[in-house]
């Protein structure tokens, strides 16, 4: 295969702009190790749960009910978080590629590169915002004493099921 007549100084140019996009999955790979953690504390709480609500007396299962429905609610949220930055990480390499092969190949994929980047970005975005969401609802089902005085433990994890 012959590819066509290109130059050092075009080659040059999609490498300055791919580093860009290589910093971008560096930020992503970080985000999805901080995600990855949280969800893997979130099983590890849903497990104690599980094994509190077996060996509970019945007037404590129900909170511990509520206890298990707000950590299954984080750990979906959380999940999404993690698809999305997956995606963002697929995407960001088939954009670089792309810009390589555009120019290796002599072939106008500015249409699938600017696709490829905006549902990048878009990805990543939606799923910060998920990763977002995931912490209102952990914080929200934090019980610090002052606040919510005069609500039981169960009525405030209902009250965080509800506004989830």
């Amino acid at each position: 295969m012959v590819l066509p007549n290109t130059n050092i100084g075009s080659i040059a140019q999609v490498i300055q702009l791919s580093v860009a996009p290589v910093f971008l999955l560096a930020g992503v790979g970080a985000t999805l190790n901080v995600l990855v953690g949280r969800l893997v504390r979130i099983v590890e709480r849903a497990r104690l749960t599980e094994a509190q609500i077996k060996s509970s007396a019945d007037d404590s299962s129900a909170e511990l009910m509520q206890r298990l429905e707000v950590l299954a609610t984080r750990a979906r949220l959380i999940s999404r978080a993690i698809t999305l930055s997956v995606l963002c990480a697929v995407l960001v390499p088939i954009v670089v590629v792309s810009l390589f092969l555009s120019v290796l190949l002599g072939v106008n994929l500015e249409l699938p590169i600017a696709i490829a980047f905006i549902s990048a970005m878009l990805s990543l975005a939606i799923g910060l915002l998920y990763f977002l969401r995931e912490i209102f609802v952990a914080t929200s089902a934090l019980s610090f004493r002052l606040s919510h005085a005069g609500q039981s433990e169960s009525q405030r994890l209902s009250r965080v099921l509800k506004n989830s």
